[in-house]
């Protein structure tokens, strides 16, 4: 349904070869098809797509219902909800504030077991890490974060963010913590994400020698500690306005990790002191 955007772009004096490698299809894909052309139905679908991402891009927040609207009043295509739905699932045109769409899987038996216990204190730093992922969109597409915080002042002493969910993400942000801490022995607990089951993010635990665990499926409780800062992460920075680049957003999240949560936000827990406030006056204390 996107060629005869190919044959409106060619005679605009764009190359079929430029356009076709942008699209991600191949030029004789194109010249077949205009071997044989489509339908006068697909040729609407076309047109109708396109002004569909247009009205999209302008509005991210706006879904299919709202599209369909809009198409009618400032493009003078009238179409019924049904097909604009089709038509826009078919090309990912989705508002930033609807659910996750994709399949529904199950989590994977536990590589390690669970040491943690819901005890969430611990007596010293680098006793014991909580790590988990968080997700929040932009105009541009999903961001995600992978943070690592410390049990014993709640710093988080390492974290990654980039624009897929992958093993990676979480592999970058435990060694980021490894290299900060240059701990040996920590108890590393998750729960039982795709991520943190990989091969890669079980042999970074292995390799930097440190103890994993794993809390049970759907018991939000078992990592409660960490759910606890994503919720402070998602009322103080991810909700407080709508995010247009992904790069934007991943400067809130430094800026408020490292200048706010770190160094202002006093926590009851810590005897209201702040995570830095806290772990130097410990060692002080040690030194002492």
């Amino acid at each position: 349904m996107i060629y005869p955007l190919v044959h409106e772009l060619a005679s605009d004096g764009i190359a079929v070869t430029v356009t076709c490698r942008v699209l991600g299809f191949s030029k004789q894909a194109f010249y077949q098809w205009k071997a044989h052309p489509v339908t006068a139905r697909d040729w609407d679908d076309a047109h109708l797509i396109n002004a569909a991402i247009d009205i999209h891009r302008a509005n991210p927040e706006f879904g299919y219902r709202f599209i369909t609207d809009e198409l009618d009043a400032s493009k003078g295509i009238v179409a019924s909800e049904n097909r604009v739905s089709r038509l826009c699932s078919s090309q990912r045109i989705f508002s930033i504030f609807a659910k996750k769409r994709g399949l529904v899987r199950k989590s994977g038996p536990p590589v390690h077991d669970d040491l943690i216990g819901r005890d969430f204190t611990a007596q010293r730093p680098n006793q014991k890490w909580l790590t988990d992922i968080t997700e929040h969109p932009t105009a541009e597409g999903k961001l995600y974060l992978c943070a690592v915080k410390d049990c014993y002042s709640n710093r988080i002493v390492g974290y990654s963010i980039d624009s897929r969910m992958t093993a990676s993400l979480a592999v970058s942000a435990l060694r980021n913590a490894v290299t900060a801490r240059h701990s040996i022995g920590t108890i590393i607990h998750s729960d039982r994400g795709s991520q943190f089951r990989s091969r890669k993010f079980v042999a970074a635990v292995e390799n930097n020698g440190l103890q994993g665990s794993m809390g049970r499926v759907g018991a939000c409780a078992d990592n409660a500690a960490m759910e606890s800062f994503f919720s402070l992460l998602q009322k103080n920075v991810l909700d407080r306005r709508q995010w247009w680049t992904r790069q934007e957003l991943r400067l809130a999240i430094v800026t408020w990790i490292e200048k706010t949560y770190h160094r202002k936000r006093r926590q009851r827990r810590l005897g209201k002191v702040t995570p830095i406030q806290f772990e130097t006056l410990q060692q002080a204390a040690h030194a002492a």
